[in-house]
């Protein structure tokens, strides 16, 4: 794993020790990601600097060192990620000629891209991967990223120059560096928690799509070509596997997964696993441990606050697997201690909470292994989340009943206050208090109000449902996928429609993105073995009831774990990864939050409508509302913003 930067200056008038000194001091600001050794290497005459920071995973010798150049000095490249399948790539390379000099993925890539180009070696690569390659025959730039969006790209024009790099810290390290705040990204992000992709916070600068190669040749704009698309498959593949039966389908699925758990155990350093005794992490695990020789070094942290550790569930499926488990207790001042280094961390504004325990339980497993296999991307994949339970069972009933109806009861569950229902549940059967709470009550009004299908979705994932009306400047956020009447006629069922948007938003712009900071911020390499693109395909087939049966999401999946470990050990309610922010803000953290959201301070940054943001702020601390998540993005952007203004 690795980190890269380049750059081209347009009008080619840059000599190249600057060329070598600006590409140095962008790759420097990427470190972290790659503390192991690095690199520069220019083309003068096109105004080409490509840099490179190494963590040296496979081939830890100095063959494996980039800037790398084909055998036949044609291509430079400047890698980020693994290819798992390399050796088997490696084979047919030689078979047709091709000499290697070191053991390392990264040559396997450069001379599959010389000898086969760039598309048909993309279509056969399975990993995490982004990368910048230079043609110097033909004097042209390509920009590639894995098909699930795994390792981060992000490029754009400033200042006469064409910029990329695998952070944004790098591209603000380049002189020409002249981009602000793009207001319409700033409303999407209050949506959301983060800033979808191609978006990113700065007007000009963009992330490269998952499953997407740039082309830029000289004189002319960049054009973007796509090599995978989960769409087509889904549209294409919907209920594919339907003539399977249940154990003929959970073979496959066991057999697809072993491969992709086999691979990503390569390493020639200390590897483990994270294991939060949930479904995902528990599969990945199990999976590991069969194939090993030794016991897994497992890493779980757990908190005080009972609600939110789930440290005993993982401690008992590590005992039954027989891993080498390690467990650390976290305190509250521990996790909040992690909050001021997160805007430097994430380079963006990221509002998504549960990016404390990632980074802790990085940082944690760092202290034993380089390479950490985790269980994201199980949720999106294989339909986990309560909105895919939802769309395929309680939803097609509850929107037979008139909408006015609806809104009218979505109005009186509205009407009391989280903690009061908090409060009436406390006096229900000790089983149903974990399933019935305040935050579910008006969840479960926002559902109630709901027009269709897609606002639905909408409703669900958004934090702020009108991000226009809190940003100060007249910002637009742009498209809406859920509100694209052709995703609607390619995938007219809802669950498969959710799961899709889910695959290609939420999992690559969150979740990927949060286990990728927060573990490079260490110098973790972080593999993710449940969306092995093969696995996403074989998935985006499935039926229905394959995925949610008898109201139990990932259901398939879960037939596979139960063949490792027993039912009883991961059968418990879906708890998430999270930390106590409700409280935290009413608490300990009031008096930071307050300093943020200060009606002057507001007022004079210029971002923010104050008045929303200060009634959303009185509500939370007056018990009467939860919005912890609409602060935190508030919040988050604020913190970036103090972070990323003095060096801008």
């Amino acid at each position: 794993m690795c980190g890269f930067a380049g750059f081209i200056d347009l009008a080619r008038r840059t000599p190249e020790e600057i060329l070598l000194a600006r590409a140095e001091g962008m790759a420097a600001r990427l470190y972290h990601r790659g503390p192991d050794g690095d690199g520069v290497w220019t083309d003068a005459g096109a105004g080409l600097a490509l840099g490179h920071r190494r963590l040296a995973i496979l081939d830890l010798s100095s063959t494996g060192y980039q800037p790398m150049a084909s055998a036949d000095g044609r291509h430079v490249i400047v890698y980020n990620g693994e290819v798992y399948n390399f050796s088997e790539l490696r084979a047919e390379l030689e078979v047709e000629g091709v000499a290697f000099r070191g053991s390392c993925d990264t040559e396997v890539v450069v001379e599959a891209i010389a000898a086969w180009g760039l598309e048909r070696a993309l279509g056969r690569m399975v990993g995490m991967f982004a990368l910048a390659l230079w043609d110097k025959a033909e004097r042209v730039l390509y920009l590639a990223r894995d098909r699930l969006g795994i390792k981060p790209l992000y490029w754009g024009a400033c200042g006469g120059h064409f910029l990329f790099a695998s952070g944004i810290k790098a591209l603000r390290a380049h002189p020409a560096w002249t981009a602000g705040v793009d207001l319409e990204a700033l409303a999407t992000y209050l949506r959301f928690g983060y800033v979808p992709s191609p978006r990113s916070i700065y007007t000009g600068i963009s992330k490269l799509d998952p499953g997407t190669f740039l082309t830029l040749r000289e004189g002319g704009e960049a054009e973007i070509q796509r090599y995978w698309d989960l769409r087509e498959i889904t549209s294409s593949t919907c209920a594919r596997q339907g003539d399977l039966d249940d154990t003929e389908a959970a073979d496959q699925l066991d057999d697809l997964l072993r491969h992709a758990v086999k691979g990503r155990m390569a390493a020639d350093v200390p590897l483990g696993a994270f294991l939060s005794g949930g479904v995902d992490s528990s599969t990945v695990t199990a999976l590991m441990q069969a194939q090993s020789s030794h016991p897994v070094k497992t890493f779980s942290i757990g908190f005080s606050e009972s609600a939110f550790d789930e440290s005993s569930e993982a401690a008992a499926v590590a005992r039954h697997l027989g891993t080498d488990h390690t467990e650390l207790i976290v305190s509250p001042a521990d996790a909040r201690a992690v909050i001021p280094h997160l805007p430097d961390i994430y380079d963006e504004p990221f509002a998504d909470s549960s990016q404390i325990p990632t980074y802790l339980v990085s940082r944690l497993a760092r202290g034993q292994v380089s390479v950490a296999l985790s269980g994201d991307g199980g949720d999106e994949i294989f339909a986990g989340y309560n909105r895919h339970r939802l769309a395929a069972g309680p939803w097609p009933r509850l929107e037979r009943v008139p909408l006015a109806l609806r809104r009218l009861a979505s109005s009186s569950l509205r009407g009391l206050p989280p903690a009061l229902w908090d409060f009436l549940f406390s006096l229900s059967p000790k089983r149903l208090r974990h399933v019935l709470t305040g935050d579910r009550m008006h969840k479960l009004a926002l559902v109630l109000s709901s027009a269709n299908g897609a606002d639905l979705y909408g409703r669900l994932v958004s934090q702020w449902p009108d991000p226009e009306s809190l940003v100060i400047e007249d910002a637009r956020e742009g498209e809406r996928i859920w509100d694209d009447p052709e995703l609607v006629r390619d995938l007219p069922d809802l669950m498969a429609r959710m799961r899709y948007m889910d695959t290609v938003g939420y999992l690559p712009d969150d979740i990927l993105t949060k286990l990728d900071r927060a573990s490079m911020a260490v110098s973790l390499e972080a593999r993710v073995p449940l969306i092995d693109h093969r696995v996403a395909e074989f998935a985006a087939g499935l039926p229905p009831d394959m995925l949610i049966r008898d109201g139990c999401g990932k259901w398939l999946l879960r037939q596979v774990l139960h063949r490792y470990v027993p039912e009883k050990l991961v059968t418990r309610p879906k708890t998430g990864f999270g930390v106590p922010l409700d409280s935290w803000l009413r608490g300990p953290l009031r008096d930071w939050a307050e300093g943020l959201l200060s009606r002057s301070r507001l007022k004079e940054e210029g971002f923010f409508a104050p008045a929303p943001v200060r009634r959303a702020w009185k509500e939370h601390l007056s018990g009467r509302r939860n919005h912890q998540h609409k602060l935190w993005a508030v919040l988050m952007f604020q913190a970036w913003r103090t972070d990323e203004r003095p060096s801008n």
